[in-house]
């Protein structure tokens, strides 16, 4: 009885230590310097002061609470030089690419669930990885092309630097990201106890397409150099 005792505590601490340890980290490989805006769920707690400024290549790490937490990340371009940052040209509104994420959501299980959305439209490639999984289908969702590229003419927004789309063209091109209020992935999403949700943004060479909506996936999903 006491050994078992044991080996159920052990289990509990290890949970208790991976849901602590999870991570928020926004990877950078733009060309250009970018300012997350990382915004909490009304009632729960700020993780950033939302100041910081991420040149090509740089990251930034946070820490989710060891609670539920829920919020969104939006990236902001071209921000004026006062702090915080403000009169930037995308992000401080829509259109714009918004990171969805929720994290320890469900107990022992700790669930984490995220999705781009570009329900507000599109300003930066953006693309999560979930990295150190504990268990479960956690695959690479988002956006890794630059739809500001096609974007319709009457449809640009920011000199171009964003685009409002439809849901039809931003589906389309990026099929793993929600378009819709109602929308979800074509792919299947339980993800458990990550480590690490990383934020990676413009690295085109991390999705790959098929002929077919089944082929349309996310092949390559760490962004570490």
């Amino acid at each position: 009885m006491a050994r078992n005792l044991a080996i159920v505590l052990l289990v509990l601490a290890a949970l208790a230590a991976v849901s602590s340890a999870t991570t928020l980290t926004i990877h950078n490989l733009c060309p250009h310097p970018v300012w997350p805006l990382v915004t909490a769920n009304s009632g729960l707690p700020s993780i950033s002061d939302n100041t910081a400024r991420l040149d090509t290549n740089a990251l930034l790490s946070l820490s989710f609470p060891s609670t539920f937490w829920a919020g969104r990340v939006v990236i902001r371009t071209s921000c004026g030089t006062s702090s915080p940052p403000r009169g930037c040209w995308t992000g401080e509104a829509p259109p714009s690419s918004v990171a969805q994420i929720t994290v320890h959501d469900g107990g022992n299980l700790d669930r984490a669930a995220y999705s781009v959305s570009l329900v507000d439209g599109f300003n930066v490639p953006m693309v999560i990885s979930p990295q150190a999984v504990g268990g479960g289908q956690c695959p690479a969702l988002g956006c890794a092309v630059d739809l500001n590229c096609d974007c319709p003419p009457d449809q640009r927004a920011a000199e171009g630097a964003a685009c409002r789309g439809t849901p039809a063209y931003f589906k389309n091109r990026c099929p793993l990201t929600r378009t819709t209020p109602t929308d979800v992935e074509p792919v299947p999403q339980s993800c458990r106890a990550p480590g690490e949700l990383k934020i990676v943004l413009c690295q085109t060479s991390m999705i790959q397409s098929g002929a077919g909506e089944a082929d349309m996936v996310i092949r390559t999903v760490v962004a570490d150099n």
